[in-house]
C-alpha cells in the first residue's frame, strides 16, 4: 500500500539515481491517489530536478509547496538554489536567498 513514507522513499531513490522524470511522475501518482505530500517528499523531488538540471521544475515544485501549504526548510531552498545555479539562473537563486532571509532561515 502506498503512503507518504513509502512514496518519499521512492522519490528519494529517484533523486539518488538521477532520474528526475520518474520522480516527477511519482509526484503525479501521489496527487492522483490523494496521498499527502510532505516536506521530505518535495525536498527529494526538488533535489532530483536539481541533479537533472531542471531548475524550472524545481521552482514549480517550490510554488506547489506554497500553494499546498507544505512547510519549506533550509534543505528545500538549498536544493532549489542549487538547481538555479546549475541552470545559470543566478537572479532566481538570489531571489530564493532573499526569500530565505525574509523567512529568517539560515
Amino acid at each position: 500500500q502506498m503512503d507518504t513514507i513509502t512514496c518519499s522513499a521512492v522519490v528519494s531513490a529517484c533523486e539518488k539515481g538521477g532520474v528526475w522524470v520518474q520522480a516527477m511522475e511519482l509526484l503525479s501518482t501521489i496527487a492522483t491517489n490523494s496521498i499527502q505530500m510532505d516536506t521530505i517528499t518535495c525536498n527529494a523531488a526538488i533535489s532530483a530536478c536539481e541533479k537533472g538540471g531542471e531548475w524550472t521544475q524545481a521552482l514549480e515544485l517550490l510554488h506547489a509547496m506554497v500553494r499546498d501549504s507544505i512547510q519549506m526548510n533550509t534543505i528545500t531552498f538549498n536544493a532549489a538554489i542549487s538547481a538555479c545555479e546549475k541552470g545559470g539562473e543566478w537572479t532566481q537563486a538570489l531571489e530564493l536567498l532573499s526569500t530565505m532571509a525574509d523567512r529568517n532561515m539560515q
